[in-house]
């Protein structure tokens, strides 16, 4: 697949800014600059060590400052404007800039292990985030977008994956998108995230685990099984989305594409014009469930930067705690502190309810 064009710019800080037009964009391709007075970034996080499960901690207090729910007229994901000194300083489709709080970065570099030092091991959590605008819009949500504002999203996507992991020590690129409140979002403007880690994900690890257990065909088998069950919600020419047979929230969906790819950057040219149309009818789904929008996680995983990378596939997973009209799910005793999970909502009802109100 070509490169999607854009056009690069930095912000006030030294922060990179990217700018992805749709096609058949209006705007200029040239921007105008970050008018903001020059200032420094905060230093990298620190990554602590926890020798009870393995895991890195990123230790990043400066993001204690972070905007929170500020009104529309001082959002800091709307175009600049002469009252409001935004992060974007001129008109856009689609924005990505590195984040100003970052949890890790902004230094980039290839990490140290814990090695034989396991107690009050830390290090420098390098790496990189980024903010995804998907819309100069305040108001509204990426699944009530036209597909080709999606597909110019997607673009991006696979723009920043394809940066991200030439850059040094960075091994995973996790697009995501936190929807909603209840998530735990601080501003409303529609936007995703991309991490970039240092390191592979807690999650990454199980998985990787899970195909050395049962075969580099893993992808593949559950590819098979799946797309031949009750749960199945959607199909396209290129991608499938189910319900899980052990889904955990009681709203959870996963997709993955047909053919073996392991990130977006290797998506052609019909599987992301499918994928842009394929994803819109998803996310609606989910808001049709009930009558208001729906809290959700849209985590996409990418194959790490391991020695078989090749047996990863890209998949789609969308997580929401709403278990009724009115009602959350909240992590309590088992799931929180033991990791064992109690489902509330059978996988086939779940999946039987989305296709209703996916037709």
């Amino acid at each position: 697949m070509s490169q999607v064009e854009r056009i690069a710019a930095k912000l006030f800080d030294g922060r990179d800014l990217y700018f992805f037009d749709d096609k058949n964009s209006a705007l200029p391709k040239t921007r105008k600059a970050d008018q903001r007075e020059k200032d420094d970034r905060p230093q990298t996080a620190e990554l602590r060590f926890d020798p009870l499960t393995g895991d890195y901690i990123t230790v990043a207090s400066h993001r204690q400052s972070r905007a929170f729910l500020p009104p529309a007229n001082a959002c800091p994901l709307c175009p600049t404007s002469e009252t409001n000194l935004s992060e974007l300083p001129d008109n856009f489709d689609v924005a990505v800039f590195e984040n100003k709080g970052p949890a890790f970065g902004p230094g980039v570099g290839e990490m140290t292990e814990a090695g034989n030092q396991p107690f009050g091991f830390s290090t420098n959590a390098f790496g990189r985030c980024e903010v995804v605008v998907f819309s100069p819009e305040h108001d509204g949500s990426l699944g009530s977008m036209p597909v080709s504002r999606i597909e110019t999203v997607i673009r991006a996507w696979s723009d920043r994956t394809r940066d991200l992991y030439n850059q040094p020590g960075i091994v995973q690129v996790f697009p995501f998108e936190n929807r909603g409140q209840e998530i735990g979002v601080t501003l409303h403007h529609p936007h995703g995230q991309i991490y970039a880690y240092p390191f592979v994900t807690p999650k990454t690890k199980q998985l990787l685990d899970s195909i050395e257990k049962f075969g580099p065909n893993f992808f593949q088998d559950l590819y098979d099984f799946e797309s031949k069950g009750e749960r199945v919600v959607l199909e396209s020419e290129h991608f499938i989305a189910y319900v899980p047979f052990a889904a955990r929230w009681p709203i959870e969906i996963h997709a993955l594409p047909k053919r073996a790819v392991q990130d977006f950057s290797q998506l052609n040219e019909y599987e992301i014009a499918d994928l842009a149309g394929f994803y819109k009818v998803l996310l609606q789904g989910v808001d049709k469930i009930y009558d208001s929008p729906t809290p959700y996680i849209a985590a996409w995983h990418q194959a790490p930067k391991v020695e078989k990378r090749n047996q990863f596939r890209l998949m789609l997973q969308i997580t929401s705690p709403r278990r009724a009209a009115d009602k959350l799910k909240y992590l309590a005793g088992s799931e929180a502190a033991m990791g064992a999970w109690v489902g509330d909502v059978t996988p086939e009802a779940t999946a039987e309810r989305l296709r209703e109100v996916m037709q």
